[in-house]
């Protein structure tokens, strides 16, 4: 996985987001982070990587904004945790060798 260190992307708040398999980290946050929490959330966008791989990129794309853009309707600030493929991501990042063991679209199970 490649890990690419800028001051764009992701939007403040943030520390990493993937896309297309590519992790954009902010890179002031990213270098002040212990290597243990790095090491998290790069599992963490590596459960997302498997995620795009299985159901191929667009549709995880379409899929994870349509359940963005519902749970904005239910309650704003609890969407983004919401969204299944966070949902799955978040359980399991601390998890270093859950790819190993992970079923095939375990977002839904």
């Amino acid at each position: 996985m490649r890990v690419v260190p800028n001051s764009l992307i992701p939007f403040p708040g943030f520390i990493a987001v993937n896309i297309l398999g590519v992790v954009f980290v902010r890179r002031k946050e990213w270098a002040q982070l212990p290597r243990s929490i790095r090491q998290i959330v790069c599992n963490h966008e590596r459960i997302h990587t498997a995620q795009m791989r299985e159901l191929w990129v667009l549709p995880f794309y379409l899929i994870y904004v349509a359940e963005w853009v519902a749970g904005l309707f239910r309650d704003p600030r609890t969407a983004y945790r919401r969204i299944s493929f966070e949902r799955e991501a978040y359980a399991h990042e601390c998890e270093l060798g859950y790819l190993d063991t992970r079923r095939r679209f375990a977002q839904w199970n």
